[in-house]
């Protein structure tokens, strides 16, 4: 079974006409685009993680009740350079990568000096993102690559440092009611001051000759709290009127980045979880750039996604999906994918579960207050914040929910208080086997499943005119190691999860990470 997440994806480069079954809602009409990893050996080489593999690029088009789909590979130059070789020359996040041994001398001794400060990969197999009017594949580091969402051709490759002084940014920025687009990078070396760096693109960023991103604001800069030891994070917090990061005990070792070329390490293993670390939570005010000088703390989380976040009487609630370590990169390792289902539960068995958990951050906490003061005073949640005899505030949260990943809303209450959220139910590997919607209020859930099915992160896409916030569909894309079981997209209705239509693709498909829908032009 696992084989159908190892193995090397096809391109599908024409529209090709899906099957539908059922009846696809005649509003629905735009395109569905998917990024992730989708080519993992090359010649006789091969990639150590599954989040090394090259891009494949996704489109699912939605129109008049039909489904064309498509596939291409992301053509970076990474991927470009690898063809050419047919074989792996560029390093990856898991796979660290050195020179053939038949190269001449001096060309292999310009390949060790060129790995002193590595320059990184821009195999943007992670999300898809837009700023202005520009989409493009992007990854964490400083590189993405312009795509055209109708062919999926590559436009071409930008460069963060060419706009602002970045080392590593998300691939899961935030876009406002007005269109502008939020996003957070790392500024390490070479730049002033290393710290984390969050920024705007406005939607109004509209140049022919230039990318939407030469427009791009500074909003904030905040300090490292430690200097060779930058946290990872992958995603953040947005309301409307703040953006709330969270410095995790989960760490990029400066020195052992800047030297695994030498020591023979990949740069994966540069990251460390520090168990005995606290976790911060800081609160920047979007309009000001000014960050809160409450220090809000925690006990040591590892978190990749957020939910979502609001404000409410006073506070900011982060709602997010934290472990308790580090081990869910370590079962993307290859070997471990490989494995049959029972030796993949059995080696991840105490490996901490993906839980949603929702935090609580009082906006004004007073000086008089003393010491051991539970500040909290919404009612509709158990989670905590405790004024600390030094001033700071802890934070114990609430847990919402256990077993869940790749969390959706409805996008139209991002940053608003909301009342579901969707996710892809992760009961007993990395590989998600269910689809489930959970009420904050009820506390219940309900999921969709298929035996032998694996599906992709839901998207969520609201009807027109909807009044009510599950109003909707939820879109997935669907795999199966079972050759009966076409790959289809599946449609359901967000209220219920019953399925409303799926659309088989007489084609390959490969498992992919993340996604954006675009709304047909009205």
């Amino acid at each position: 079974m696992q084989s159908i997440f190892a193995r090397n994806g096809l391109e599908t480069p024409e529209p090709m006409k899906a099957q539908v079954k059922g009846s696809i809602p005649p509003w629905l009409q735009g395109t569905l685009l998917r990024n992730g990893p989708g080519l993992f050996s090359l010649g006789d080489s091969k990639y150590n993680h599954w989040f090394d593999g090259m891009s494949l690029l996704h489109s699912f088009t939605f129109s008049q009740g039909q489904v064309t789909y498509r596939s291409k590979f992301l053509k970076s130059e990474t991927y470009k350079r690898n063809i050419k070789a047919n074989r792996i020359v560029v390093s990856e996040f898991g796979t660290m990568i050195y020179p053939d041994p038949c190269k001449n001398i001096f060309s292999r001794a310009f390949t060790h000096l060129s790995n002193i400060i590595p320059d990184f990969t821009d195999n943007n197999l992670i999300n898809i993102v837009r700023y202005g009017q520009d989409y493009y594949a992007s990854s964490e580091v400083n590189y993405m690559n312009q795509i055209d969402p109708g062919t999926l051709d590559t436009i071409g490759r930008i460069n963060y440092r060419n706009h602002i002084a970045l080392n590593l940014a998300t691939a899961h920025p935030h876009y406002d009611k007005e269109g502008n687009t939020y996003n957070m990078g790392t500024s390490i070396v070479g730049m002033g001051r290393p710290s984390y760096v969050i920024f705007k693109v406005p939607a109004g960023a509209l140049d022919n000759e230039k990318p939407a991103l030469s427009k791009v604001q500074q909003v904030c800069a905040i300090p490292f709290r430690s200097t060779l030891f930058p946290s990872y994070y992958h995603s953040f917090g947005m309301t409307d009127n703040y953006v709330v990061f969270v410095e995790q005990p989960f760490k990029l070792d400066i020195v052992k980045l800047a030297t695994a070329y030498f020591r023979g390490i990949n740069w994966g293993s540069c990251l460390k979880f520090d168990k005995d670390d606290v976790t911060l939570f800081h609160v920047v005010d979007k309009n000001t750039g000014k960050a809160s000088s409450t220090r809000f703390h925690g006990d040591p989380i590892v978190v990749f996604h957020h939910i979502n976040a609001y404000e409410a009487e006073g506070h900011v609630v982060l709602d997010l999906i934290a472990y308790r370590d580090s081990n869910l990169y370590e079962m993307f390792y290859l070997r471990n994918m490989r494995q049959e289902s029972e030796a993949l539960v059995e080696s991840n068995k105490n490996s901490s579960p993906p839980v949603c958990q929702r935090f609580v951050l009082p906006l004004h906490v007073s000086k008089d207050a003393a010491g051991g003061s539970q500040l909290v005073t919404l009612t509709d949640t158990t989670a905590r914040a405790v004024k600390q005899e030094d001033g700071s505030v802890y934070c114990r949260p609430e847990t919402l929910f256990e077993g869940l990943e790749l969390p959706a809303i409805n996008y139209g209450f991002n940053g608003k208080k909301y009342r579901y959220f969707y996710g892809s139910r992760m009961e007993w590997s990395p590989h998600p086997n269910k689809i489930a919607k959970f009420d904050i209020v009820t506390r219940e859930h309900v999921e969709w499943r298929q035996e032998n099915c694996f599906p992709s992160e839901p998207v969520f896409v609201a009807s027109p005119g909807a009044v009510e916030e599950d109003e909707g569909v939820i879109l997935s894309s669907v795999i199966s190691p079972d050759p009966n079981i076409s790959p289809f997209m599946l449609v359901l209705d967000a209220r219920s999860l019953e399925e409303v239509a799926r659309a088989s693709i007489p084609a390959s498909v490969h498992m992919d990470l993340h996604g954006l829908f675009i709304p047909a032009p009205v």
